[in-house]
């Protein structure tokens, strides 16, 4: 989710994400507003096969890419909604201001790595406001997710009845968007029929527990389908406190080797990341290796890192593994195609 930034900026975003205050607002109103036929309105989806948006472009240098949709992506963003003084916790969906950051962010900079074999739908939604992550037991939090989820379920629902007709389906997120998308594939793909069509899952950015779906198991290789990807990335030898407390084994991949051993990986096998200028891929930005409950990497080598000081890279689970992300998912849809025939 790096936008066309200075280096400045790109710190001052990753600052943005790591040491966030809470929010304090005397009104917290949410949007109960609903119709429900909006997600036939293209204006309620931040990427959508039927119009022109930022997940359909690609950097200069894959212009000549050879591209297919034999495959559907349902991609849920991540937070966005980061102002100190909002009107609610939930954003509104004619938010005009947040709608444009949205998609010249996430859309554009995470949503476009499924572009070459994939239609993408990415709904709009009441996202919950980042404050909710920093008190998630409170009544307010667990309503505010508990709206924000009940538009992805009504857009899911949507895109099943009149999109979907048997397709293949890779589910993908980050942050906020992993929250639901996880919630999703418990809910509708879990054991259910519809798991017949489910290639993967990249569920980036938060943590997913080895046992968290009864049939769904952690991809364990490059190839494997039917199953889900995750990661969180830091520098190399950092461990935030709040994961440090964590009890449970969460399930890491390495992007570069598509494993989930601690080995360490070369920066040699990162194919490019795509940081502030999105049609610049950045060869070997980062090694990486599964350290515990995280992924660790080096620090990203661009013109201008001498400014980033932050260690918490969850800005960049996707964008520092672009084209390797985008290689897997050809590589997984190849092997599902091939074992469903």
């Amino acid at each position: 989710m790096l936008t066309r930034y200075s280096a400045l900026f790109i710190l001052f975003i990753f600052i943005q994400f790591s040491c966030a205050k809470k929010l304090v607002s005397k009104s917290m109103v949410y949007d109960h507003l609903y119709t429900a036929d909006r997600y036939s309105d293209l204006k309620n989806w931040a990427a959508h096969p039927w119009k022109t948006d930022p997940s359909d472009q690609l950097p200069s240098e894959l212009a000549n890419e050879t591209r297919d949709s034999i495959a559907d992506v349902f991609f849920i963003y991540p937070t966005s909604y980061l102002k100190e003084k909002v009107s609610g916790i939930n954003a509104s969906l004619n938010d005009t201001e947040l709608n444009s950051k949205t998609d010249e962010s996430s859309i554009l900079y995470q949503a476009s790595v499924f572009n070459q074999h994939a239609r993408i739908f990415a709904p709009r939604y009441r996202q919950a406001h980042y404050s909710v992550f920093y008190k998630i037991t409170s009544e307010t939090s667990v309503a505010a997710l508990d709206t924000a989820y009940a538009d992805i379920r009504e857009a899911f629902l949507f895109y099943l009845k009149n999109y979907h007709h048997d397709r293949p389906l890779i589910i993908a997120a980050h942050s906020q968007g992993t929250i639901h998308a996880a919630r999703l594939i418990k809910e509708f793909i879990d054991g259910k029929i519809l798991e017949k069509n489910f290639v993967c899952a990249y569920l980036l950015g938060m943590p997913v527990t080895e046992d968290y779906f009864k049939n769904i198991k952690g991809c364990e290789d490059s190839t494997q389908t039917g199953c889900f990807i995750s990661w969180r990335t830091y520098r190399r030898g950092f461990i935030p406190i709040y994961i440090s407390l964590e009890k449970d084994n969460v399930f890491v991949v390495n992007p570069l080797t598509w494993k989930t051993n601690d080995s360490f990986a070369s920066s040699k096998l990162n194919g490019g990341g795509i940081l502030k200028n999105f049609n610049k891929i950045v060869p070997h930005v980062v090694d990486a290796e599964v350290h515990g409950n995280v992924l660790w990497t080096s620090k990203p080598k661009f013109f201008g890192n001498v400014f980033l000081r932050t260690k918490n890279y969850h800005i960049g689970d996707i964008n520092l593994f672009w084209i390797n992300i985008r290689k897997n998912v050809e590589t997984r849809l190849k092997n599902w195609m091939k074992n469903i025939q």
